[in-house]
């Protein structure tokens, strides 16, 4: 995976960049100056961020893997060490499908009836390849989605989610928590 420099990062016109983050120069990004990157974090080739007035606002050591996209009006939110596996999509707007309107970014405004909602992942969040997370979701800390997944609702905290739509298997373990203690007092932060 190539990376972009840090000049080249700088003159994307990002909202904020933190330190020591790592962008692919096969990735696509659109409204730069509504995205936010958090230190450390990764994002891998072949994703699209394209963040809306609401914006895209990613914390510190996330990871976005290759193909995942993050599309939509509304804030799209990934707390820090989320990670999201490769090809997610995760939208903070969506088309009315009854058909009792028109669908597409090439209709005018006044003939669709596009449904637009902030979308939040807390932190320690993961999302399997595959899964598919719709506008209105918030994903509580410590969430876990299982791959090819679709996303419709709410989870809750430490819960182990699969389906379509997805439903709680189990929970989730906590350990990590301890882990994140130790990692974060060895990096001095």
């Amino acid at each position: 995976m190539g990376l972009l420099s840090i000049d080249q990062v700088k003159n994307m016109g990002f909202a904020g960049v933190g330190k020591d983050v790592k962008i692919s120069d096969r990735a696509s990004f659109y409204n730069c100056k509504n995205i936010v990157i958090g230190d450390y974090s990764r994002i891998d080739d072949f994703c699209v961020l394209s963040a809306g007035s609401g914006g895209i606002r990613i914390g510190r050591n996330v990871h976005v893997a290759i193909f995942s996209s993050l599309v939509g009006k509304e804030l799209i939110s990934l707390k820090d060490f989320c990670n999201i596996s490769s090809r997610v999509s995760i939208y903070s707007s969506s088309d009315d499908y009854s058909g009792m309107s028109m669908t597409n970014p090439t209709v005018p405004e006044e003939f669709t009836d596009v449904h637009h909602s902030s979308v939040m992942l807390e932190r320690h969040v993961i999302v399997g390849c595959g899964s598919v997370i719709l506008p209105g979701v918030t994903l509580k800390e410590g969430v876990a989605i299982g791959a090819l997944s679709l996303v419709n609702r709410d989870c809750e905290t430490f819960g182990i989610y699969a389906g379509n739509p997805v439903r709680r298997l189990k929970d989730r373990k906590r350990d990590l928590l301890s882990l994140e203690q130790k990692f974060l007092s060895q990096r001095d932060i």
